[in-house]
């Protein structure tokens, strides 16, 4: 998540011009509600969703982390069980470029 609509776009257009993702979505605005620094705060965010492979995640998180202005930014992975054997081979061809 990112604190602007800007901020998710410079992340989605760095990490596609990188080939480090083959699609990343930008969703939002979203509400967050957070513990930080002892403090519940709230915040109105933009979520990125990127579509890469596993074995790319340390780039990307690098990639992320150099953009990104958050101290801590949220960047998590989460496992595909299952999904169109097309569409998961045109994310191996647009990431191969790494």
């Amino acid at each position: 998540t990112v604190e602007s609509q800007e901020a998710a776009q410079k992340i989605a257009e760095a990490l596609v011009a990188q080939h480090l993702a083959a699609c990343v979505q930008v969703s939002g605005p979203i509400n967050s509600t957070f513990w930080w620094d002892g403090e519940m705060s709230q915040s109105e965010e933009w979520i990125c969703t990127v579509k890469t492979r596993k074995a790319l995640f340390d780039q990307v998180e690098l990639a992320i982390r150099q953009i990104h202005t958050y101290q801590e930014p949220e960047i998590i992975a989460v496992d595909v069980t299952a999904g169109s054997q097309s569409y998961l081979a045109w994310i191996e061809k647009e990431t191969q470029g790494v």
